[in-house]
């Protein structure tokens, strides 16, 4: 058998396998109940409207629409996202999608070795990002009380230059946390935009769910606080439509460039057709019509998994409510493994998210993330009845 271990380069060596897509190599989610992704619902996608759309950009743009075009992104949509987000259209770089906003920010920025600040639990898909190009990653759990979260975050920064590492950004998703579905306050907001200043480095914000908001006021961006040392970075994946994989990056223009630089190295240029159908969507007023019909079914399936929660899981189990996104997190009494315990949940037919891996330490092993945007209101029911039916029977 042929080995190519020795072909490899060292970096491979940083990799690690998302749980998530792993649960989606073994399982049809369909065939089970599912609060593992992270997926909208079908129902969302607003298939009369896209087909209208594509048939649109065809005449209007003929061939064009199917060239390859500017690796900052068709100046249209950058357009359409410079005006509907108040910035000027030279602060705008389309990505191929969030993630890779993720990827391109930790490239451009950070050696190995270099310290990247992050919430704990975090965005598994950052994490996976920030390994690979062997990054230093420091975790920092929420704490309600203003005065320990900023003394817990000053202690870290503090271990990270005692330790001589330079920090190059922080990574925060505000806006409705995966995996938490925790928010930050405006106070924390800047009080982590201060601490930025302080200590020079910069704030990768993250705010795919940020539009996503089911109850309660929206809160200033990161990025409106200092828009020049914010990365902001959004998503048309949970607005519109994941399988068009685009999104943005919002920051200076001197770190656009490196970014464009990086860019075309990777993809030449985010894909067009689909550039200019989110266009279109976003000019027409289609995107903002679709999207208040999504906000008001995933309020109805965040309000029905919180009621099922109350009513069918122990006593001595806990979960987060929140304001908007796609998921909320569940604790279990400490002792519980949620890793290990996820075979006998998977073989039984529900599936879910282990929380240690959303942590850099591989803490929070008592935890677990559920979705609930994937999901019928008939099978998220069903689902939690039986979640909450093994963790009695099993461990609790």
């Amino acid at each position: 058998m042929a080995d190519y271990s020795h072909m490899f380069s060292e970096d491979v060596g940083s990799f690690f396998r998302s749980p998530v897509r792993e649960i989606f190599k073994k399982v049809d989610l369909n065939s089970i109940y599912s609060f593992a992704g992270g997926y909208p619902s079908a129902e969302t996608f607003p298939m009369e409207e896209i087909r209208r759309t594509m048939s649109e950009v065809i005449d209007k743009y003929q061939g064009k629409a199917f060239q390859y075009g500017a690796t900052q992104g068709v100046m249209e949509l950058r357009e359409a996202v410079a005006e509907r987000y108040g910035v000027p259209v030279e602060r705008v770089q389309i990505t191929s999608s969030s993630q890779q906003g993720i990827d391109v920010c930790t490239r451009v920025l950070v050696n190995p070795g270099d310290v990247i600040l992050t919430s704990s639990p975090s965005y598994l898909g950052a994490l996976q990002s920030f390994c690979s190009y062997r990054a230093d990653i420091r975790g920092v759990a929420h704490s309600d009380d203003m005065e320990t979260y900023r003394a817990s975050w000053e202690k870290v920064i503090s271990d990270a230059l005692s330790d001589g590492r330079k920090i190059k950004f922080l990574y925060m998703i505000p806006d409705f946390q995966n995996p938490s579905g925790e928010s930050l306050t405006l106070d924390e907001r800047k009080m982590l935009v201060s601490l930025a200043q302080q200590y020079d480095f910069l704030i990768v914000e993250d705010s795919p769910y940020r539009e996503l908001r089911y109850e309660g006021e929206h809160v200033p961006t990161m990025y409106s606080l200092d828009p020049d040392r914010v990365i902001h970075l959004g998503s048309f994946s949970k607005i519109f439509a994941p399988g068009f994989r685009l999104g943005w990056a919002l920051a200076h223009p001197d770190i656009l460039d490196k970014i464009y630089v990086c860019k075309q190295s990777l993809d030449l240029c985010p894909p067009i057709f689909d550039q200019y159908v989110a266009a279109e969507f976003l000019r027409s007023g289609r995107l903002d019509a679709n999207l208040s019909k999504t906000i008001a079914l995933y309020r109805s399936k965040r309000d029905l998994l919180l009621s099922l929660l109350e009513e069918h899981m122990p006593e001595n189990v806990s979960w987060t409510r929140p304001e908007g996104g796609l998921f909320l997190f569940l604790t279990m009494p400490e002792g519980f493994d949620a890793v290990s315990f996820y075979d006998v949940a998977l073989d039984a037919g529900v599936a879910y998210v282990a929380g240690e891996f959303f942590h850099p330490d591989r803490s929070g092993k008592n935890t677990m993330r559920l979705n609930f945007s994937f999901m019928s209101p008939e099978k998220i029911t069903e689902g939690v009845k039986l979640l909450a039916k093994l963790l009695k029977d099993g461990i609790l």
